[in-house]
């Protein structure tokens, strides 16, 4: 017999954006973030990451970033 076990989807969020200075995370601008995209796996989104760094592998101030996005909270919106 075979079990039919769902695991739960994960997707991962590249993005990316210069930062106000090297020893800190945070992006100089917000409104500049560049997203690269949403990937269904960790493999995708590392290989996506991995490209655009090397494409801005002159600039010491700019980072790429995986996320898991699975891993963020659910908000719940209530109806009116």
């Amino acid at each position: 017999m075979v079990k039919n076990i769902q695991k739960e989807q994960v997707l991962y969020l590249v993005f990316g954006g210069e930062l106000e200075d090297i020893k800190q995370k945070k992006i100089r601008n917000p409104h500049e973030i560049d997203v690269v995209g949403i990937f269904p796996n960790y493999s995708n989104a590392y290989d996506a990451w991995k490209e655009k760094s090397q494409q801005t592998v002159d600039n010491a101030l700019m980072r790429y970033f995986v996320v898991d996005i699975t891993r963020f909270p659910h908000c719940e919106v209530e109806k009116e």
